[in-house]
């Protein structure tokens, strides 16, 4: 029987536990690049069996909160050479996760104060953060959206595969697709934000059609062993619905199957919040979620995400519900969080007015176990 704390592979990556660092929003890159405090940070917490990066935009059309890292330009890349080889040198092992953020943008952070892009011209009931020009940040509704264009969405893709190949370039172990939370391939998986009427609108097949050219461009370029994509199939979050997520998101992993990627990251329920939260007239079943990519034949290591603690995961890793647990905000304040979920150690409490933007002061300044 496999535990939390068992080595693992995940496609080509070795890992030493099952114990993953989810993706967590930091703002601390100003123009888009990481700063030697984020090489700290992530070394940190390399006794992780995987770090998964903060969402890292794949173009400047792809951001959409300030001070967040990119993929985009040298100085970035420099930045994120600096950060792998911190996590290598301390033993882990790292991947980013690669980011469009779709409508869920403002105008001021787009090239040329252009409006963002999204499936449909839709504008999202939800808020994004910018810095004002006096220095100060603020939270501020998301800017009204345009609809790609058809001709367009080849360059989108291309975006993506040169996002991954630079991430393997500066050193990272793979990628991970953020397909979820609300984000341009979401919205395009989702009727509520998609109304198209072209080859990427309307039925199942078309919605998720922009989604498989992503992770077919990417395998191709860096490999099916070194990339993971992230779902969150019922999730609300950056206002994205749909009247049937249950056929979505089974099309969609009986797809993901043929592609032998290295792991799929699960958001169950909503986003940081209820794990039984559901769209659509029934529940979500996740149990014939998971069947439906396993009967396709799909073999990637399944990494459960939302609400988990220490209990109910080694009792998912046990049971073999999931091979992996994500954890995210107690990485925030805990960089020995695996030694302390081993040991049943008391967790530090994070401060939730460092979450986002600062410096060092709630980011890598909370004490380990040994401190």
């Amino acid at each position: 029987m496999a535990t939390l704390f068992d080595p693992l592979q995940v496609g080509d990556i070795a890992v030493a536990n099952r114990i993953a660092m989810a993706p967590l929003t930091r703002n601390r890159s100003p123009n888009a690049v990481p700063k030697p405090i984020t090489a700290t940070y992530y070394q940190q917490r390399a006794t992780a069996g995987l770090l998964i990066t903060e969402a890292t935009a794949i173009s400047h059309q792809g951001q959409g909160y300030a001070d967040v890292p990119g993929l985009y330009t040298p100085e970035a890349l420099e930045g994120w050479k600096a950060v792998t080889k911190a996590v290598h040198e301390a033993g882990g092992k790292i991947v980013t996760q690669l980011w469009h953020v779709g409508r869920i943008s403002h105008t001021s952070l787009q090239p040329n104060g252009s409006k963002p892009v999204a499936p449909s011209a839709i504008t999202a009931k939800g808020k994004t953060y910018i810095i004002n020009p006096d220095g100060t940040g603020a939270f501020v509704d998301t800017s009204e959206p345009r609809a790609l264009e058809l001709s367009e969405l080849p360059g989108l893709i291309e975006d993506y595969r040169k996002a991954a190949r630079a991430a393997i370039d500066a050193g990272f172990d793979g990628v991970e697709i953020h397909a979820a939370n609300g984000y341009l391939l979401e919205q395009f998986m989702r009727l509520g934000s998609n109304q198209r009427s072209d080859a990427y609108g309307g039925s199942i097949e078309n919605r998720i059609r922009l989604t498989l050219e992503v992770v077919q461009a990417v395998t191709r370029e860096i490999g099916s062993g070194r990339t993971g994509i992230r779902l969150s199939p019922v999730t609300p979050a950056n206002d994205v619905s749909d009247p049937d997520p249950q056929s979505v998101y089974t099309t969609l992993v009986e797809k993901l199957a043929a592609f032998d990627l290295a792991y799929i990251h699960v958001i169950e329920g909503a986003t940081g919040g209820p794990r039984d939260f559901s769209q659509g007239d029934k529940p979500f079943d996740w149990d014939a979620f998971k069947g439906a990519y396993s009967n396709a034949g799909g073999k990637a290591v399944w990494i459960g995400n939302n609400g988990y603690d220490r209990q109910m995961a080694m009792d998912a890793i046990a049971s073999g519900n999931v091979d992996m647990v994500a954890f995210g905000k107690p990485f925030i304040a805990n960089p020995d969080l695996v030694r302390r979920l081993k040991e049943d150690a008391p967790l530090n409490e994070a401060d939730q007015s460092t979450f986002y933007g600062g410096g060092e002061k709630g980011y890598i300044d909370y004490p380990t176990l040994d401190d």
